[in-house]
């Protein structure tokens, strides 16, 4: 019977290809893992971080690896890491530090990346504090000592549409509908002046949409990182100006409500209403607690196009000098007694399968890398069909 012969081993090389273990790619079509990570690489001088990540010893960095390198996201928004035109800063950390072997780590290769342009310390040429100088990190388009400070990068193991790449760095605040613009409550009047005010800039880094392929899909990393809503005056500047930051991506995910927006390539518009998207960054904001003005994050957080899976970490309340440093399990950040303020908000037609909050116990004896920066990694995974459904 050489036909049942046949069908017992066609039926054999089946069950062995069905068993058969999927490479690291073709999982990644399936499940892919977004992540954010704010982490706290500045310098005080332009330069200074890419000088002390050159040799690839810099402590800091080893410890940020080790983290990334632990959750292994496939697309990550790095925020508060140097912009420089030649992205020599990211192309240090990526190369030296990420695809390097850290502390029982194994490397990861990014090999698409984009270095986000950003408004930090980039000089405006006006007095935007109003003390009669033109110059200094408060008269910059976003609070900065040196251009390229505090600003963000995305890398991928997937291809970046460079070319179809929005950013809105020159977005003027005054042209955002219902801008809340500040208001001196000592004198009840604007705390900028008309000629600052029409020329300021909404984002203090940047907002950006980067297309990335995946598949046959293409998903939207809608990016930024707003100004705290701290360190300034009772006409709360900077809150204002968080909380119009954050409601930039209501109004750009929500069809025509984003058609006022111009980008800087002078395309209009926001985002189509069946394209898949994250939203990513360290957003300055809890819903819950701190200094805020609540209701921007709030109604992000509750927007039917995208869904919140609140990630968590498995760490208990821990007190420390009589206070509770993490107040719960979502907390992404450990300063004001704990605060949840970086988010990866995937669009709701996405399946999520995990997600979490990278944060050690004490006794975890990866817990000494996490003191690298303040702030936590953020991490989902959502489900991607090859097919491009999702």
């Amino acid at each position: 019977m050489i036909w049942k012969s046949n069908f017992l081993l066609l039926v054999t090389f089946m069950i062995a290809l069905s068993n058969a273990p999927q490479s690291e790619a073709q999982q990644a079509d399936q499940v892919v893992r977004f992540a954010t990570y704010n982490l706290s690489l500045y310098g005080k001088q332009a330069g200074e971080v890419a000088s002390r990540l050159s040799d690839g010893n810099d402590r800091q960095a080893k410890n940020l690896a080790s983290v990334i390198q632990t959750v292994r996201p496939d697309i990550i928004l790095l925020n508060e890491i140097d912009f420089d035109a030649d992205d020599k800063t990211l192309n240090l950390f990526a190369d030296k530090y990420l695809a390097v072997d850290q502390e029982n780590c194994s490397a990861m290769e990014y090999p698409f990346r984009y270095g986000v342009p950003t408004n930090t310390g980039l000089d405006s040429t006006i007095d935007i504090d109003n003390d009669g100088k033109l110059s200094g990190p408060n008269d910059a388009w976003g609070y900065g000592v040196y251009p390229g400070q505090y600003a963000m990068a995305v890398l991928s193991r997937y291809p970046i549409d460079q070319d179809a790449i929005r950013t809105f760095q020159q977005w003027k605040w005054s042209d955002t509908p219902n801008a809340l613009r500040p208001v001196d409550p000592n004198t009840s009047k604007p705390y900028y002046d008309d000629t600052v005010w029409k020329l300021l800039r909404l984002s203090s880094k940047n907002h950006v949409d980067v297309p990335i392929a995946i598949g046959d899909s293409t998903v939207h990393l809608l990016a930024s990182h707003p100004t705290p809503p701290v360190f300034d005056g009772p006409e709360d500047r900077n809150g204002c100006r968080n909380h119009d930051e954050i409601h930039f991506w209501i109004d750009y995910i929500d069809g025509g409500a984003g058609d006022y927006l111009v980008d800087d390539q002078g395309r209009r518009g926001g985002l189509k209403t069946s394209d898949s998207f994250v939203i990513v960054g360290d957003l300055n904001a809890d819903a819950n607690r701190g200094d805020g003005k609540q209701d921007a994050i709030e109604r992000l957080q509750s927007h039917p196009r995208l869904s919140d899976p609140a990630p968590t970490h498995a760490l208990p309340a821990i007190e420390s000098a009589g206070k509770t440093v993490v107040s719960d399990s979502i907390t992404t950040a450990a300063f004001n007694g704990g605060m949840r303020v970086d988010y990866c908000l995937p669009s709701a037609q996405w399946k999520v399968s995990d997600s979490g909050v990278f944060w050690p116990a004490p006794q975890d004896s990866r817990s000494k890398w996490i003191r690298a920066s303040d702030h936590r990694l953020v991490w989902v995974d959502v489900t991607i069909e090859k097919d491009g459904e999702q």
